[in-house]
């Protein structure tokens, strides 16, 4: 997993802008090529010299570079034109694109579109690199930067040596810090004004570069092309050997749910007869009386909606007394940073894994079996083979059913483990329990703390769609809320473990955890439990008393009590704006989405269409701001277990204002249209009462 040291550049502004050809002034040959119609390997062995390009080129649709590996002269290249116009002015930007195939065959024809190129070595790149460096990366400190290169992440830094080093970031040592994130396009821009003046200091005329880095080993980048007219960079990426985590198979899984939900009403029962029996009283008189709650919307006022009114907010204070019966505790207190989307969190959480001294506690939702989640698992699975305690709890219905669907996005040659719990005990010291799931209630919680000290919590998964396609948020929480956190993972983990009951009421009962430094604001964890509606009580208490304003946005809007309340502050004349997704990942709920929304149209609140899957789970009421796990349905309000963090702290709720809010508001559409409604839709709206 570890890019050797050498070459970085190329790991960051690699340019396949590839206006490749030959050495500036050569003349062509006759080992060009015409097309890809060539039988070829992926390269399968980390190269022990790094790979100098002796000619390079493009055609309309694919690149190609004559190299040396291991003294023989080869020709590879890869397909390019999926990803970049390399004659479109708009291109500007840059691509991460693989060394796709290599032969010995040399390519028959000269294209008639090859362009001339100015070639540079690694010793060149290597001047370049110090000098772009100089002004980002610490050189005495161990702290380093991360490089985000299209669905790579790469660590840089300075070794005690003083040498570069780059690598994936999963392979980041622990005792080196993060300490700031550029994306790659924001490293171009830096790195562009440097390459002009360091190729005019060397009398390079030729607007097309190519550098060879000098790059070796897994996930290496050993060509950099650079088009300085467009201007576009492109790294060419020798691939490593592909990890095979399993055979590919879809039928276990199916196997694993019917074992897991026998089992959850079979044995799970006998271990844990109380709570299975509690469960199932309340879940069953949730279902007989959810038709006797069905509210009615209201009408909306024959004289129009009405206007906004600028009056004074919500007492917080007051508020927050009043929390404290509706709770029956007091706020615990600490210090909240966001990290939206998966880029920062996943950045963070990989840089707090790494430098965990002692434990790491995992409870989620859903542990994939994807690729991503597979290199989260690996990092995982090393950092217990080092001595630290790892536990992994997970929701064994929500992760079994999980590794039946597969992202559009993964890569087809990808072969997933077909058992998450099987893949991460086999060769580690990790302990992993499957939470049950009787009467298919479910532990929807998503907690990482690292070193009873640090805690991540909030929507995001372990999965890859959280990484790379979805947009949510989570939060770093330090302080004693994470004393509260700990609590929490370990009172469920005892849940799941053998005589369930039993060990609940036990840790139930023992001393609370008091590990964490008394730092921060105050702040309180809100939970749904299976004899609690917390979040819900709290939250439509909430919307009841705001006076200014409510900001929600969620992906799930199927609560009726909850939707009517946002309607009723409306016409109190608080300024109510929702965000949501227009598609789900759930069918349904995307058709129960269209039907809310047009209800909130009608009664004049503000109704904002996310671009993409939005899976934030946010809301903000008068400056007290409730935010976590929980979705707007019912699954989250009355059934599954979740947890919500919630503060009135002016700092911390208006940076999650200027952070996710106002952001969202500019990115999305406000809706201004009551979109079209299908008689099936309302059909759907009355299931998903109960379903949802």
């Amino acid at each position: 997993m570890y890019l050797q040291r050498s070459v970085w550049f190329g790991r960051l502004i690699s340019v396949l802008a590839l206006a490749a050809a030959v050495s500036c002034g050569a003349s062509p040959q006759t080992d060009y090529p015409t097309d890809l119609a060539i039988e070829a390997r992926f390269a399968d062995e980390p190269p022990a010299e790094p790979l100098i390009a002796e000619r390079a080129f493009l055609s309309d649709t694919a690149f190609y570079v004559r190299f040396r590996r291991d003294g023989e002269v080869r020709y590879g290249g890869g397909n390019w034109a999926d990803q970049i116009d390399i004659n479109d002015p708009e291109a500007e930007g840059a691509y991460l694109l693989p060394l796709q195939y290599e032969q010995h065959v040399p390519w028959q024809e000269t294209p008639d579109d090859v362009r001339p190129i100015h070639l540079l070595g690694p010793d060149d790149w290597a001047a370049f690199r110090e000098r772009v460096l100089a002004a980002l990366l610490p050189v005495e400190s161990r702290e380093g930067l991360v490089l985000h290169l299209g669905i790579e992440d790469f660590f840089l830094y300075y070794d005690e040596d003083g040498s570069f080093v780059s690598v994936v970031i999963d392979a980041k040592p622990g005792d080196y810090a993060v300490s700031r994130r550029v994306s790659f396009n924001e490293f171009l821009g830096l790195g562009l004004p440097e390459l002009e003046a360091f190729i005019a200091e060397r009398g390079v005329t030729s607007r097309r570069i190519a550098f060879s880095t000098g790059d070796t080993g897994a996930y290496s980048l050993p060509f950099l092309f650079v088009n300085l007219d467009l201007p576009v960079a492109v790294f060419v990426r020798d691939p490593p050997a592909a990890t095979v985590y399993g055979d590919g198979s879809r039928v276990a899984p199916y196997v694993q749910t019917a074992g897991h939900v026998t089992g959850s009403h079979t044995m799970g029962i006998l271990l844990r007869p109380v709570s299975s029996v509690y469960r199932l009283l309340f879940v069953a008189t949730d279902t007989v009386t959810q038709p006797v709650r069905s509210i009615t919307l209201p009408v909306p006022p024959a004289g129009g909606v009405e206007p906004i009114r600028k009056q004074a907010a919500m007492d917080l204070v007051a508020w927050e007394e009043r929390l404290d019966d509706l709770t029956g505790r007091e706020p615990s207190k600490g210090r909240i940073s966001y990290l939206i989307d998966g880029e920062a969190f996943f950045t963070r959480l990989i840089d707090a894994i790494t430098q965990a001294r002692e434990s790491i506690t995992l409870r989620m939702y859903i542990f994939d079996n994807d690729d991503y989640a597979a290199r989260i698992g690996d990092l995982l699975k090393r950092r217990s083979n080092e001595g630290i305690d790892i536990k992994v709890l997970l929701d064994g219905l929500g992760t079994i059913v999980s590794t039946v669907e597969q992202q559009e996005s993964l890569p087809e040659d990808y072969k997933a483990p077909a058992s998450v719990r099987e893949f991460l005990e086999t060769g580690s010291n990790i302990r992993v329990r499957q939470a049950p799931n009787p009467w298919l209630t479910g532990d929807h919680v998503k907690t990482v703390i690292i070193d009873r000290t640090l805690a991540f919590t909030g929507g995001m998964n372990i999965a890859r769609e959280y990484r790379y396609d979805w947009h949510d948020m989570m939060i770093e929480l330090e302080g004693p809320i994470v004393d509260v956190l700990q609590y929490e993972f370990d009172k469920a983990w005892a849940h799941a473990g053998f005589l369930g009951d039993l060990r609940y009421f036990a840790r139930r009962i023992g001393p609370k955890p008091r590990n964490a430094e008394d730092i921060g604001v105050p702040m309180r964890a809100l939970f749904t439990r299976i004899d609690d509606p917390e979040i819900f009580r709290v939250q439509r208490e909430a919307a009841r008393s705001a006076q200014r304003y409510i900001y929600v946005e969620n992906a799930y809007f199927t609560d009726d009590a909850l939707l009517v309340e946002l309607i009723r502050a409306r016409q109190r004349g608080v300024d109510v704006r929702v965000i949501v997704p227009l598609v789900t990942d759930r069918g349904p709920i995307t058709r129960n989405n269209i039907l809310a929304a047009n209800a909130m149209l009608e009664h004049g609140i503000r109704v904002y269409i996310y671009p993409g899957m939005s899976h934030v789970k946010a809301a903000v009421f008068d400056g007290w701001a409730c935010l976590g796990s929980a979705n707007w349905d019912r699954l989250s309000m009355k059934i599954n277990k979740e947890l919500n963090i919630a503060t009135s702290d002016s700092a911390a709720v208006e940076a999650l204002e200027d952070e996710l809010f106002r952001r969202d508001f500019e990115r999305s559409v406000e809706v201004t249209e009551p979109f079209p409604v299908r008689w099936s839709d309302h059909l759907l709206e009355l299931v998903g009462d109960y379903v949802f």
